[in-house]
């Protein structure tokens, strides 16, 4: 079932049954927003314990100061002196907050995502059902940009946790949670929490686009090579043909696509969000840890201009391989275990 398949609701036929379709109500707006969000954050867990090793690295790459020289020459580098100076377990540190923003994120996209659905077809797109691939790109944006005012606050604090406090190579500080939630609000106010809010609206706007396009992209032409008789001129999504073959008689039944192809549509998402906009995630990141390394806080574009004249294009993707292969596994596992609870609790 693919992620927009949420947005219908149809009976399917069972084998041996005589020319009978039973017309099922269609589930209550909170049952399936509930499963949204439930599922969404099982699934954004999960996905995070796999990765998260993998951003912090990433994170630690993307902070280094301007004003000194870099501390490490790429991710193995970064690997290596980590796992020397914190062991295994140091690249987990902070990791309660991020918890807390995958649960958050993975369930406020796929939940914002139906509603952004729900909204474009009782509005702009009411004569289509479903919505061709354009417009559930659109739908994706629009889930970003909403999710990107709850990620905000959590990521400042996960970015100020991961990147540790160093004079001359020696760790002096290493600040918790609730220390640095109360310095942000004594220093900052609550407006403080949404500093480098520009960088992440960029980034999950254009990043959720990317990630909810692909992978319905791909699922489509997945299905589509399994069904000859789908013309290419015809722009049918993974729940019209679903519907189709549920519904007729004379159609053989549509099985899921097979976790392989699922979980490739994932990973190709998933690689897809986090390269297409990671120089606004850089920037974001540095924004955000600006202080904590030894610098003042500054505006989005300022941060952007000083990394692109002090570094270039390779200092915007400073990061970026580790960051785009861990997203793949990740992002894998995000949809499978979406789609799969959705599926057993249909």
């Amino acid at each position: 079932m693919d992620v927009h398949d949420v947005t219908l609701s149809h009976a399917k036929a069972p084998a041996g049954d005589a020319i009978t379709t039973k017309v099922e109500s269609p589930p209550s707006r909170a049952a399936e927003a509930l499963k949204d969000v439930t599922f969404g954050s099982i699934a954004g867990i999960v996905g995070k314990f796999v990765e998260y090793p993998f951003d912090t690295v990433k994170v630690r790459l993307q902070s280094q100061p301007d004003h000194l020289p870099l501390r490490y020459t790429g991710p193995l580098d970064c690997f290596r002196q980590s796992l020397k100076r914190d062991g295994f377990f140091g690249l987990y540190r902070g990791i309660s907050a991020p918890l807390v923003g995958a649960a958050l994120e993975t369930s406020s996209l796929f939940f914002s995502y139906r509603l952004a659905q729900d909204l474009l077809q009782a509005t702009v797109l009411q004569s289509m059902e479903p919505l061709p691939i354009s417009a559930l790109v659109a739908c994706g944006a629009m889930s970003g940009a909403f999710t990107s005012l709850l990620l905000t606050p959590i990521e400042l604090i996960k970015c100020k946790m991961q990147v540790p406090l160093e004079t001359g190579g020696t760790v002096v500080h290493r600040p918790r949670p609730l220390t640095l939630i109360t310095a942000v609000y004594r220093h900052h106010g609550i407006l403080g929490f949404w500093h480098g809010q520009l960088g992440t609206l960029i980034r999950e706007m254009g990043g959720s686009a990317a990630w909810f396009g692909s992978y319905e992209a791909l699922s489509l032409a997945l299905r589509k090579a399994h069904i000859p008789h789908v013309s290419s001129s015809t722009t049918k999504t993974e729940a019209e043909l679903e519907t189709e073959t549920a519904t007729t008689d004379t159609k053989p039944q549509l099985a899921p696509l097979p976790i392989h192809q699922q979980m490739l549509a994932g990973a190709v998402a998933g690689m897809s969000y986090n390269f297409i906009f990671y120089p606004a995630d850089t920037i974001k990141s540095r924004m955000q840890t600006e202080d904590a390394v030894g610098g003042s806080r500054r505006g989005f574009w300022a941060v952007g201009r000083e990394l692109w004249r002090q570094h270039g294009v390779r200092g915007m993707y400073r990061g970026c391989g580790i960051t785009v292969g861990r997203a793949a596994p990740s992002s894998a596992l995000i949809f499978t275990i979406y789609e799969g609870l959705r599926r057993a609790f249909e």
